[in-house]
């Protein structure tokens, strides 16, 4: 029986690595020009790093964790989401120390047991960026606008919303959760039963509900934003003036609430209306009590996250064309082992040719030449470089044109430079 992957996860194959590959790049341009740094993570940590950070109430910890004990029976969690495990990192290796704010990325797959549907899977990738240490509501807009550039680069800002909200902090918030929870109870029958359980466990998640059923009785919910004690609601104006500023368009959404326990105040969302109900491409906000709660510093942060998936979802086809373009340029057939040898340092100084190197495949010399020429067709490459025993002993090689069937000699002292000079004709990547 063949072996398949796993149910909700996925292959990347090569023709769709390249526009993961695109994305990565530009991201990492995006945000080190803002002076943001890259720390890689391990993809398990301590089931208490998410327990704790996460908050126990929620859904991501209490029914979707990928949780297991390892042989000495300490329990271990494959991350859920990134936040928890980079601010474990920040307090371990006294990264508090460093000026603020402190500006951290990374990049990498996470893992939840949901319902696999489109662009959702139980291994699933994201870009993160985290702002430690600083809690200025210009802070908030500059992360904002790090997410709107990095989609901006992509080509893909016009598609997508900006929608913004603040859902108060520990002074206000609970006064909130209060009359939300009198509400939703006193309507609990117009509910789905997932909203009924939530309602009593983690009721700001209630204001997320997908189900048609539950709408009209959520957009009758109150606001947090009605609820707001002073501090937090001149922080949130303030945190609009500074995205006027900036120039960046968003839209205010009273209901607009995080999955996780830890956000306080500024919360924000890209959305798009090109992915079905899966339509939320990034998302993110302040967690200003999340680092001391971990057992660090008073330190407040804000951050987002990225979905990868999604993202390359929206990008357009054409971009599978580049694909096209990392094939190989020409393909080296020695026929023989003595042609081998003469090739192998060609094909060499070929893939490390400056100021552009020349991508080559090099055949060895056990297969029929026309065997190599059907592979070479099959592989798409512009040239042949045929080398048998006559060649070698006039020091020269067949150049094949491989769409039009036309050949020439080329002495082997030059075909380097021949090499070289056609693959900038065409502009080869």
């Amino acid at each position: 029986m063949t072996i398949k992957a796993v149910r909700g996860v996925h292959d990347i194959l090569p023709s769709e690595a390249v526009k993961w590959q695109h994305v990565e790049t530009v991201a990492r341009q995006a945000f080190e020009v803002y002076g943001y740094e890259e720390i890689r993570l391990p993809i398990f940590e301590r089931t208490e790093v998410f327990a704790r950070g996460i908050g126990e109430t929620t859904d991501i910890v209490q029914k979707e964790m990928y949780t297991f004990e390892d042989r000495s029976g300490e329990s271990l969690t494959l991350r859920p989401e990134a936040t928890a495990s980079l601010l474990r990192a920040y307090i371990e290796h006294g990264l508090f120390v460093n000026p603020k704010p402190v500006r951290l990325y990374t990049i990498g797959p996470m893992f939840r047991h949901e319902r696999p549907q489109a662009g959702r899977y139980r291994q699933f990738h994201q870009l993160n960026l985290e702002a430690i240490g600083e809690v200025h509501p210009a802070l908030d807009a500059e992360v904002i606008g790090v997410l709107m550039e990095l989609f901006r680069s992509l080509g893909l800002a016009d598609r997508l919303t900006l929608a913004i909200n603040s859902i108060g902090d520990a002074a206000c918030r609970p006064a909130y959760r209060e009359k939300l929870v009198v509400y939703l109870r006193r309507y609990a029958a117009e509910l789905c039963e997932e909203c009924r359980e939530r309602t009593e466990r983690n009721p700001l998640r209630v204001l997320d509900c997908k189900n048609p059923r539950c709408r009209p009785v959520l957009d009758g919910a109150p606001s947090a934003r009605d609820s707001l004690c002073a501090d937090c609601a001149q922080h949130f104006l303030d945190v609009q003036d500074y995205l006027k500023a900036m120039r960046i368009s968003f839209e205010i959404n009273p209901r607009l609430v995080r999955g996780l326990d830890y956000y306080v105040r500024t919360t924000f969302e890209l959305t798009t209306t090109e992915l079905g109900a899966q339509n939320a491409v990034a998302g993110g906000g302040r967690y200003d009590g999340l680092i001391e709660l971990l057992g660090g510093p008073r330190d407040p942060a804000i951050g987002f996250a990225v979905g990868i998936e999604r993202v390359v979802q929206l990008l357009p086809e054409s971009y599978g064309d580049a694909w096209e373009h990392r094939r190989p340029f020409a393909v080296l057939i020695p026929i023989g082992d003595e042609a081998l040898k003469r090739l192998l340092p060609i094909a060499q100084a070929l893939r490390v040719a400056t100021p552009k190197p020349v991508p080559v495949e090099l055949g060895y010399g056990g297969r029929k030449l026309r065997n190599e020429l059907d592979r070479a067709n099959k592989l798409g490459v512009a040239w042949a470089v045929i080398v048998g025993e006559r060649e070698l002993a006039g020091g020269q090689a067949v150049l094949r044109d491989m769409k039009s069937g036309s050949q020439q000699q080329v002495s082997l002292r030059v075909l380097v430079q021949k090499l070289i000079a056609l693959s900038s004709e065409v502009g080869h990547d």
